[in-house]
């Protein structure tokens, strides 16, 4: 397993990244983690040249991509920044994954230039994990396609429920579709249409309907689809909420306790933990010939290590040949009864 990761992607770069790089080969046996980036600053990290370390490698490359850029544009200007690449390592087959916590616009624009998709797969998505009151629930897509088409959402709701299943250990994913409302004629024409799509898909037993955004963290679905743009705004005004809802809570409780305030504290750690992304590692770009895990930009050492596992769990559990399998199905069904 051999995994490109972008070493000047991210608000710290390249300090926890090469940390989370070097956790993760002690921890994980057989994984090779090349570094791409600038090799000086690399190397200034690590304290000794990378090859005297046998499971992590250096690329080097010049230019790297900010976190405030615009994606397109500084892709056009920087042709040797990391996360280029990265994406033209595995498009290369030299690696078999790439990691990165880099400007996300970036690493999804480069992505989708290498055209480097799983056969059948009109339009990549990232996938999220949610904690839900009935578990962990799988919210996609999340910033890769603002502009979907019903075939794209149902193709999430596949994808998702793949993932779901074999990542998540969910028997029988349940899928939702996100909406403002749960009758069958609330929203646009983007949602009714695929609203039918499912209905008449062999996933039909496994769809639950519309689900609203108050519905994700109650657990109504163990998927939900929506378009880059809806799911992007409901990742971020979730995250914000719950960081003010723990900060305000932890206050008002800490501020009328004495003698066992310390395990009041101690619970609001775990919490806390239990709901960090760092404890996730990434999201997938799901639907990529290859495999993409996307990290929080402000990712710590902790963050890039459960990452770098994230991509092996994913290559191990063959989710690529599963998605595939799945979509060849789907058609052959269309085909039978589109006659």
């Amino acid at each position: 397993m051999r995994i490109a990761l972008d070493a000047m992607g991210g608000d710290y770069a390249p300090g926890p990244i090469v940390q989370g790089a070097c956790e993760a080969v002690d921890a994980l046996p057989g994984i090779e983690v090349v570094l791409v980036g600038d090799r000086d600053k690399i190397e200034a990290e690590l304290g000794a040249p990378a090859g005297r370390h046998a499971s992590l490698k250096v690329f080097h490359c010049t230019q790297s991509v900010g976190m405030e850029e615009k994606p397109t544009e500084a892709l056009r200007r920087k042709r040797d920044s990391s996360v280029v690449r990265c994406w033209e390592l595995m498009a290369a087959r030299e690696v078999d994954a790439i990691v990165s916590a880099g400007n996300t616009g970036a690493v999804v624009a480069a992505g989708l230039r290498t055209k480097l998709f799983l056969k059948g797969v009109k339009r990549p998505g990232i996938a999220i994990v949610f904690p839900s009151l009935r578990g962990p629930c799988v919210l996609l897509d999340v910033g890769a396609n603002p502009s979907c088409k019903p075939e794209h959402l149902y193709q999430y709701g596949v994808m998702g429920s793949i993932y779901a299943h074999h990542i998540l250990g969910v028997a029988t994913p349940t899928i939702g579709l996100m909406n403002i409302g749960a009758e069958d004629i609330k929203g646009n024409e983007l949602v009714r249409e695929t609203h039918a799509l499912f209905e008449a898909s062999h996933l039909a037993g496994q769809y639950k309907g519309n689900v609203e955004g108050g519905d994700l963290h109650r657990g109504a679905s163990d998927v939900v689809v929506c378009d880059g743009f809806v799911g992007n705004v409901v990742l971020k005004v979730c995250e914000g909420v719950l960081e003010m809802l723990l900060k305000t809570t932890a206050q008002e409780v800490l501020g009328r306790l004495n003698g066992e305030r310390h395990l009041a504290q101690a619970a609001f750690n775990d919490l806390a933990q239990r709901y960090d992304y760092s404890e996730f590692g990434g999201a997938p770009l799901l639907g990529i010939d290859g495999i993409c895990i996307i990290c929080h930009g402000s990712s710590g050492s902790r963050a890039i290590r459960n990452a770098l596992k994230v991509a092996t769990t994913f290559a191990n559990r063959q989710l690529n040949t599963l998605i595939v399998e799945q979509l060849q199905k789907t058609s052959s069904q269309a085909a039978v009864a589109d006659r």
